[in-house]
């Protein structure tokens, strides 16, 4: 027995053919890569016999993708897991937090759009505006919770994207047709939108600040545009989602600063003359329902970012101890109650003081600059201005980054191996100057923003209860499965009857298709 030891002691130890897997720096601090027995260096192949004998791992099931399952179930669900996201940039650092959570979900849940809400009330009065609001952010703020819960499964497997989540639930097909569409349109689309109202606001700034005698020569508006492409593409080239916290954190105090300034200085103010609060008259019953449907619409649309939810989540370190879904909640939780603080007054207090006499575009930026633009400090209108183009900046970049994840994925999934910076670089200047290029062609994508917003709806309100339904597999007939089927297909009406309004007001209003020509 002895003499047969001595041979396999002496057996020659047989050469890995398998290349390593090489991860970026700011992996190897990741609580889901380390410790792996495949991160190694060019050096580790100079090891003697005895040291690697000493290094060899036990068990050569990778643990450097998920770690909240035991050794057996990882073994069990290896298939299932994909160690190409230690290169993508939503994936690639894992060290988030809850105040990472708290600035990301600020920064993507708040923005211009909240600017338009006083514009709901008109067509839906004080008591169903104050009601329809309340009901939508408790909607949708159940729907989050319910994405949070569901970006780790009990076997382990963490849903990174949005979509990864979509074709566990439906199929990879199904979930294709269900969601491709609207969650690029949130992402890229929104960064059309950015790019349409920071390049406009710029040009306002300049305005404000430059004065009547101004003889400075100005820029037009395309040449604003290019301003802020440049200027987005510039912050574009931070590596991955958590490099940017301190970009989504600027975003966010400057989203809540412009929010709470506007409706302050409005409401100080006070009522115009002949403002009335009865819900427009429409010309017939059926144009009076597709109003109400589109201030819906307008509502809905104020609360955005579902589509970014479990990537957030996915910058967070996790465990069977300590899942991400704690830190992660705790920063939704704080991040929606200054989400809250500044919907609702703006809302409230913006049709307080203008009622019917709010502009349908802008909302309360328009209305400020159009009704107290004498009143006001030519530096407090600057000041306003200034946090709505910084707040662009920083939202192009949160909804920029699952762009950034789709491109790069494209690569590493063929090349099996990370991106170049350089060749990174590239791809995110071309993304943002194509973005330019649909901002200058579509100037008037805002117009279509209800029509869209329907098509995205059902990725905030009703895609999450049918997952749920699906992975969890609540008992039938309990609270839980009338819930979220209810809601589910409640969401799916109210999407389909968005759409509707949307075609209808485009038909029956008409839209200015000003190709290449912004205003």
């Amino acid at each position: 027995m002895e003499e047969d030891l001595d041979v396999v002691r002496s057996a020659p130890i047989t050469p890995r053919t398998t290349p390593p897997i090489s991860a970026p720096p700011s992996q190897f601090h990741s609580p889901s890569l380390t410790r792996s027995p495949l991160l190694y260096g060019d050096g580790d192949e100079q090891h003697t016999p005895r040291e690697i004998k000493a290094k060899t791992p036990t068990s050569r099931t990778p643990r450097f993708i998920s770690p909240l399952a035991t050794p057996l179930r990882k073994a069990l669900h290896l298939t299932k897991l994909d160690h190409e996201d230690a290169w993508l940039p939503i994936t690639e650092s894992r060290n988030g937090n809850a105040f990472y959570a708290a600035f990301h979900t600020l920064s993507s849940g708040i923005g211009i759009q909240a600017l338009v809400l006083p514009v709901a009330f008109t067509f839906l009065g004080w008591s169903w505006g104050v009601t329809t609001l309340t009901l939508a952010f408790i909607w949708q703020l159940y729907t989050l919770w319910v994405l949070v819960q569901l970006h780790e499964s009990a076997s382990g497997t963490r849903y990174n994207r949005y979509l990864t989540l979509l074709y566990a639930t439906f199929g990879e097909r199904l979930g294709k047709i269900l969601g491709v569409i609207p969650i690029m349109y949130l992402s890229g689309a929104t960064c059309v939108l950015l790019v349409i109202v920071g390049g406009s606001t710029l040009k306002m700034f300049f305005q404000t600040v430059c004065g009547v005698p101004c003889t400075a020569k100005p820029l037009t508006t395309v040449e604003w545009y290019l301003v802020f492409t440049c200027t987005a593409v510039l912050l574009s080239q931070l590596p991955n989602l958590n490099s940017i916290a301190g970009v989504s954190l600027v975003g966010a105090v400057t989203a809540i600063g412009y929010c709470t300034l506007i409706w302050v200085v409005s409401v100080k103010e006070g009522k115009l003359l002949g403002v009335s609060y009865e819900p427009i008259k429409s010309k017939s019953d059926v144009t009076r329902v597709f109003s109400v449907l589109n201030a819906l619409g307008i509502i809905a649309f104020a609360f955005r970012g579902h589509n970014l939810t479990l990537e957030i989540q996915a910058t967070m370190p996790s465990s069977e101890k300590h899942p991400s879904h704690v830190p992660m909640w705790k920063g939704v939780k704080a991040a929606y109650i200054l989400i809250a603080m500044c919907l609702f007054p703006i809302a409230i207090g913006g049709y307080w003081a203008y009622g019917q006499l709010i502009p349908a575009n802008g909302g309360m930026l328009t209305a400020l600059f159009a009704y107290h633009g004498r009143d006001t400090s030519r530096a407090l209108l600057g000041l306003i201005s200034l946090f709505v183009i910084v707040n662009a900046v920083s939202s192009f970049q949160i909804y920029g980054m699952p762009m950034f994840d789709l491109i790069e994925s494209h690569y590493t999934s063929r090349k099996k191996k990370a991106l170049p910076w350089w060749l990174r670089s590239i791809f995110r200047t071309v993304f943002g100057f194509v973005v330019f290029f649909f901002a200058v062609a579509i100037p008037f994508l805002g117009s279509l923003a209800g029509l869209i917003g329907g098509f995205a709806l059902p990725v905030t309100l009703a895609y999450p209860c049918f997952m749920w339904i699906v992975i969890k597999k609540p008992k039938r007939f309990s609270v839980m499965w009338w819930l979220n089927w209810v809601l589910g297909i409640m969401g799916m009406v109210l999407s389909g009857l968005l759409v509707a309004a949307g075609l209808w007001t485009v038909i029956d209003t008409g839209i200015k298709a000003n190709f290449f020509k912004p205003n």
